[in-house]
């Protein structure tokens, strides 16, 4: 709790310095460095390094998955239960970072394809296992938002220097095939890498434990059972708005990614521009996300994302006019454009999710963040897994095999499955957004209704 002793107050709500905000952000730094990693690298890395069919590539995201389904939401409720000394999210911060950067390294060990089944179950049993980790880490560091502020604006705030360090993460994950490259190349470069990679993802969350702080100390346990909180939290309107916009964008988010070195090689045929055009890209994201973040503090949220998921759009729709014989400057000015409206639409859900869980509070008499997080993280993680299994099964029946010649590779489905059905999915999630409820002036009334019941219950009425 000494780390809550420097915040501020405004309005009777908790402000946080900016040292605070910046040391979080390490935290979804280093996991998004890993999601991003296994999006846009791991998948190209099973089929042309190891030599994996694109079917089985692309089905182990998708058990890992599985396996979240369950243990997500279960994690968000162990934390929103736990009665630790140290606080209900905190301490899993230390229990999780050693699996967690173990099991990301062990994904990069080279199993040769001549192993047949066995370098399947190797990635998948990986796979799951670094799924169980990130969700020890994941889920409660998520949740420490509306614990440590209950403020509209500041949790925003807090949401923009987060996605600025995912965003930072995502750069450093671009940048691996490079790193496996210098290292040695091939199958023993990438090896290499992920030692190196697992210790940087593993050691900043001894920061981010030292910063953070929960401000209820005495929260009670929830005393709805665990299956009746999925239940009735699934059946909450807004959050049902707010997951089908965020599930929506996150699959348009995790295709193109999925598909982007692929794209580079066999539809511009100049791999050489994936790692450039996809920094430039994020760094745009990060100078956009702090302007963004501003523009919130006078707007409404919702306003924010369509207007975000309309730039994104043209930013699909860009990639799929893009020519070959384009020059590379071009495609590096186009990323850069994209990259504003992006950061609009990937910051906000999260954001919104805050007043989501003050809602549930009012109507439910219980604090349930863990659950909320931890539902979000698996639609976060789900996205992804859908969008690699199904591209990378309708691009193993055309014909696609790692290392083939351009002439031969189904660069058709690769155009279509980076820049067509993505934009198909943004533009739904617009329209969902268009129904969400919840604005600045609504959520006043939540936090004002909810003051009012704590300041009754202490007098005793």
């Amino acid at each position: 709790m000494a780390a809550g002793a420097e915040n501020g107050e405004q309005n009777g709500l908790t402000i946080l310095p900016l040292r605070t905000k910046l040391v979080y952000a390490l935290g979804d730094h280093t996991m998004n460095m890993a999601l991003f990693a296994l999006l846009s690298v791991f998948p190209a890395f099973l089929t042309e390094v190891a030599g994996m069919r694109p079917a089985l590539a692309g089905l182990i995201p998708l058990i890992g998955r599985i396996v979240d389904a369950v243990t997500d939401p279960a994690m968000g409720r162990l934390s929103d239960g736990t009665t630790w000394k140290g606080g209900r999210r905190r301490p899993f911060l230390l229990i999780g970072m050693v699996p967690f950067g173990l099991a990301f390294g062990a994904l990069w060990w080279a199993v040769p394809a001549s192993e047949g089944h066995w370098q399947f179950a190797y990635y998948a049993a990986t796979y799951v296992l670094f799924s169980l980790a990130s969700t020890v880490l994941a889920v409660p560091y998520m949740a420490l938002i509306p614990e440590m502020t209950s403020s509209y604006d500041e949790r925003t705030s807090m949401n923009a220097a987060r996605a600025v360090g995912a965003i930072l993460g995502a750069l450093l994950a671009a940048t691996l095939p490079l790193v496996a490259a210098s290292l040695g190349g091939g199958g023993a470069g990438y090896q290499r890498m992920g030692i190196a990679a697992g210790l940087y993802v593993m050691l900043p969350w001894i920061f981010v434990h030292a910063v953070t702080f929960e401000r209820r100390a005495a929260v009670e346990s929830p005393k709805t059972a665990f299956l009746a909180s999925v239940l009735s939290i699934a059946r909450r309107k807004s959050f049902q708005i707010l997951a089908g916009l965020y599930l929506l964008g996150r699959i348009a988010i995790d295709l193109t990614s999925s598909m982007f070195i692929l794209f580079f090689t066999y539809r511009m045929q100049r791999p050489e521009d994936f790692t450039p055009t996809l920094m430039i890209f994020m760094i745009m994201v990060a100078v956009a996300l702090p302007i963004w973040a501003a523009v919130a503090r006078r707007t409404e949220k919702r306003t924010i994302f369509l207007f975000g998921a309309g730039w994104w759009i043209g930013s699909q729709t860009f990639l799929f006019v893009a020519q070959p014989d384009w020059p590379s400057w071009v495609v590096f000015l186009g990323a850069g454009i994209g990259g504003v409206g992006y950061a609009a639409a990937d910051m906000i859900p999260w954001s919104m999710l805050g007043e989501v869980i003050d809602e549930d509070e009012l109507e439910s008499s219980e604090r349930r963040e863990g659950i909320y997080f931890g539902l979000f993280t698996f639609m976060r993680k789900l996205g992804g897994a859908l969008g690699i299994a199904v591209a990378f099964a309708v691009l193993d029946w055309a014909g696609y095999r790692g290392g083939q010649p351009v002439e031969e590779a189904p660069v058709g489905w690769i155009r279509v499955f980076t820049a067509v059905i993505p934009g198909i999915f943004v533009f739904l999630a617009a329209i969902v957004a268009l129904a969400y409820p919840l604005g600045r002036a609504r959520h006043t009334e939540i936090l004002q209704e909810l003051d009012r019941r704590k300041a009754s219950t202490a007098n005793g009425v």
